[in-house]
């Protein structure tokens, strides 16, 4: 929405107003300043003294003229038809599934009529079900006592009735750490080190009938064997507290129970690409239009993909110097799958033609924050910078809050969202997030406003991440950062390295290419938070 600088309230936004964790006054104020100070009307004069033309007419190629055409409600009309979408199709919009498939056709007819050449990239993936009915109780020793816990993604089914328990002698990432598993025994091991496959895999060649994973840290584990898991073996994941307590209890057997069902699937990528531009340099800027199958997805990441389509209707007459390539993704919540798909199907040359990506994946997180992809690794926190250039990108994300009076904060780039198969080739990225489930810091509530103590997104992956799981301020202000650093980016790469010449992999680190398809970490959460494993 561009807020009115005579007090009137657009409509839209009048309408949905978010859950009881709202932004702080004064990030309200600024960005009440923000757009009332710069952005040139639309229906107004275009800085020259003639009137400007409707945004649906004219090429919005300067910042200033964009912004004042990229607007909340834009975004926010996408969002209410994802949510009706999502309402009419089982509350939600998971790959595989109608919801996803309608949101993809819906994603399809904006860009076509905003004049795109739109493809639909269709690919398999393995579907992953939890059936329900899971179980794990302590038998033995008494009193006998359910314990909390969840399914692992792609867990196999199976019904371990009493099972000896094995507490693993160490992190489980080697054949050493099950030494004496007894055949038909529940393996018990701690999280971290390696992914949840390698654990759950040395298990069952050990002779573990059912694996269970506890957290090294509070909160849930929420994590994933990854589609290449196959094995017909419950795979339950438990808290940290609970886990501890499990491994000191001597002589302890459990009954374990999980009901799931892992069939192929279909999903789609969207691509649109732009007719201008030079095709030599190519920009590409992306989103995931899936949600999980618990919610509509709203937030996550119906936000990033309104703030994408929103930017590309707004840009559609724009000839930039660089050719633009908008994509939304699909399964990315099984496993970043659409983004990997396709980056795998391009050919060696095509890949050397992508200058750059741009990620958006959850930009209205309700007691959220201002968080860009720290692609120096200045802050020295996890993964490690991104490939060349992507320093670039964050600058300019910088810059655009900076001079908006806005604080940030990096976020590590660990490859947990779609740019993840991006940078695995070598390619630059950079991107926003407002955050997901990680708890606020009191530091974090100083800088921003809000409330410490609870997630950025309390209902990440829930069923009431929904039209009233939106902070609409930060919506403003995230899309129209989309939309400024897409134009900056599609006019100039000066400050990156310049994309190899077609045929060649120069920009690739090292100068290697990638012999493999990317294969994903099976212990990640596509987020913010640092690779747990």
């Amino acid at each position: 929405m561009k807020k009115s600088c005579s007090g009137g309230r657009p409509p839209a936004f009048a309408i949905h107003r978010t859950r009881t964790l709202l932004r702080p006054l004064a990030t309200a104020a600024v960005l009440g300043l923000a757009a009332c100070g710069g952005d040139d009307d639309p229906g107004g004069d275009d800085g020259n003294g003639t009137p400007a033309a409707s945004c649906a007419e004219r090429a919005n190629d300067t910042e200033a003229r964009l912004l004042a055409c990229v607007t909340g409600d834009g975004a926010l009309a996408h969002l209410q038809e994802l949510d009706r979408i999502a309402r009419a199709n089982g509350g939600n919009r998971t790959s595989g599934s109608p919801g996803h498939d309608a949101s993809a056709a819906y994603a399809e007819k904006v860009l076509a009529d905003a004049g795109y050449a739109v493809t639909r990239q269709a690919f398999t993936f393995v579907q992953y079900t939890d059936l329900g009915g899971s179980a794990l109780r302590q038998v033995s020793p008494a009193p006998a006592e359910d314990i909390p816990h969840r399914v692992m993604d792609y867990s196999g089914s199976g019904d371990v009735a009493a099972a000896p328990v094995f507490v693993a002698a160490g992190p489980g990432c080697g054949a050493a750490d099950f030494a004496g598993l007894p055949a038909g025994a529940a393996a018990l091991v701690e999280r971290g080190d390696c992914s949840f496959y390698d654990k759950a895999m040395n298990a069952i060649a050990a002779g573990a009938a059912a694996v269970v994973v506890y957290n090294n840290e509070s909160g849930d584990v929420e994590g994933s064997l990854s589609e290449a898991f196959s094995a017909d073996v419950p795979v339950l994941e438990t808290t940290r507290e609970a886990g501890q307590r499990l491994a000191a209890t001597p002589g302890l057997v459990l009954g374990i129970k999980a009901g799931t069902l892992r069939t192929s699937g279909t999903s789609y990528n969207v691509i649109a690409e732009g007719r201008g531009g030079g095709p030599d340099h190519v920009v590409v800027v992306g989103a995931h239009l899936d949600s999980v199958a618990a919610g509509p997805g709203i937030n996550d990441n119906g936000s990033g993909s309104a703030a994408v389509l929103e930017t590309a209707v707004q840009m559609a007459k724009v000839t930039p110097a660089n050719r633009l390539r908008f994509a939304l993704w699909g399964a990315e919540e099984n496993g970043l799958l659409g983004s990997a798909d396709y980056v795998d199907s391009l050919t060696e040359e095509e890949r050397g033609r992508i200058a750059l990506y741009l990620n958006f994946d959850m930009l209205a997180s309700p007691n959220g924050g201002y968080f860009i992809y720290d692609g120096d690794d200045s802050d020295g926190v996890g993964e490690g910078p991104g490939p060349d250039g992507s320093a670039t990108i964050e600058g300019a994300f910088e810059a655009f809050y900076q001079a908006r009076g806005i604080p940030t904060k990096g976020t590590d780039f660990d490859g947990r969202s779609d740019y993840g198969p991006f940078i695995e080739y070598g390619i630059p990225a950079g991107g926003v997030f407002s955050g997901a489930e990680d708890l606020r810091t009191e530091e974090d509530a100083a800088l921003w406003g809000g409330a410490a103590g609870i997630a950025f997104d309390p209902c990440y992956h829930q069923a009431c991440d929904d039209l009233g799981n939106l902070d609409l301020a930060a919506l403003e202000v995230n899309v129209d950062a989309v939309a400024a650093i897409t134009l900056r980016f599609a006019n100039s790469l000066e400050g990156l390295r310049p994309p190899a010449m077609p045929g060649a992999m120069a920009r690739m680190q090292g100068g290697a290419t990638r012999a493999q398809a990317y294969t994903p970490p099976a212990d990640m959460r596509p987020r913010q938070a640092p690779a747990r494993r």
